[in-house]
């Protein structure tokens, strides 16, 4: 059984209250009375209740974290970037998933909340703007990453989606390549038109006509699976080049292209999004547009700090950076 302050109380000869005051250093116990009973519960193994301390403090020193999957690849560096920050201040974190959907990232949340953590940061947030309301009334700080949902939610920080989508297609173009297709997703929303906005953006402003079969959202369950569906689409469409929403999208269509026996970048170049670790490991080794993951966990972190220290704190977008690897380079025909 665990050693309590009565058995520490009893060993010492001393009361409870004693016992209590003096392994919190509380100036009332003399020194020497203090010493020899954090001596003794050390060597009883006496460990702190951090409930009680909880219900005394009011502070649990846990932070809540949403994710979609734990099997999400981006969650990965997003969650260290958090735990990084969070240990150095003393605080857990928790994670619990959502799976893509609203009504249980909401139910999440609130059940984070009713175990008394003092602050819930959420990923790919679908709760933003869509249950603002609830937010409101949950008495913890809350930090959006990469939030979903339209409008604003003040306590968010987010990958800028469009700057890097357009560097993704800039890029493409300056390697000369003119068909340029779009490999989109459609369960989230936000950062899918902002990458979209992004990619027609490059291309009108280099004075290439927007195609819209070359702009496919295949309803695939999987974003691998989605990646895999649309390569023939894009081949009658005589396309060079592949910007795809995400790297695990562009993965999906790597494979596609080596059943199908298409060379990348012989024939085809991909372009992915995020820079997840296996984007480099692949082959060939994965051009895409690097998010800043580790940074985003950090400064979410950062920013739920400083709303629980009773600051004021705004919208973050971080910019994005090109990760040129293998998988492209000039089309074919040049």
């Amino acid at each position: 059984m665990s050693v309590t302050i009565k058995d520490i109380a009893k060993a010492a000869g001393v009361s409870h209250t004693t016992v209590s005051r003096a392994l919190k250093g509380n100036p009332v116990i003399s020194a020497q009375t203090t010493e020899r009973i954090q001596e003794l519960a050390q060597q009883m193994g006496y460990i702190p209740s951090a409930v009680a301390q909880s219900l005394l403090s009011r502070q649990t020193w846990t932070i809540g974290m949403v994710v979609t999957t734990i099997a999400d690849p981006f969650v990965v560096q997003v969650v260290e970037g958090v735990e990084k920050v969070a240990q150095a201040a003393n605080y857990s974190v928790f994670l619990a998933t959502s799976h893509n959907n609203s009504d249980q990232e909401m139910a999440v949340v609130e059940t984070l909340h009713r175990r008394r953590v003092d602050a819930i940061i959420v990923t790919s947030s679908r709760v933003g703007s869509l249950y603002s309301s609830q937010l409101d009334q949950i008495q913890v700080p809350i930090v959006l990453i990469n939030n979903q949902e339209e409008g604003e939610y003040l306590r968010s920080v987010a990958a800028d989606d469009r700057q890097g989508a357009q560097l993704a297609v800039e890029y493409l173009i300056s390697l000369g390549h003119r068909r340029i297709g779009y490999l989109g997703v459609t369960d989230r929303p936000k950062s899918n038109r902002r990458r979209l906005a992004g990619y027609q953006t490059a291309l009108t402003d280099t004075g290439i006509a927007l195609d819209p079969s070359l702009m496919v959202h295949p309803p695939a369950k999987t974003d691998f699976e989605r990646g895999q569906a649309e390569l023939e689409k894009f081949l009658a469409a005589q396309t060079t080049a592949i910007f795809c929403y995400n790297d695990a999208v562009a993965v999906g269509l790597l494979v596609a292209c080596r059943q199908r026996g298409i060379a990348v970048p012989g024939q085809l170049s991909v372009v992915g999004f995020d820079d997840i670790e296996m984007a480099q490991y692949v082959t060939p080794a994965l051009t895409t547009i690097a998010q800043p993951l580790l940074t985003l966990g950090q400064q979410a972190m950062e920013m739920t700090l400083r709303l629980l220290d009773g600051q004021d704190v705004q919208n973050q977008s971080l910019a994005c950076e090109l990760v040129a690897r293998e998988t492209t380079g000039k089309p074919s025909s040049n």
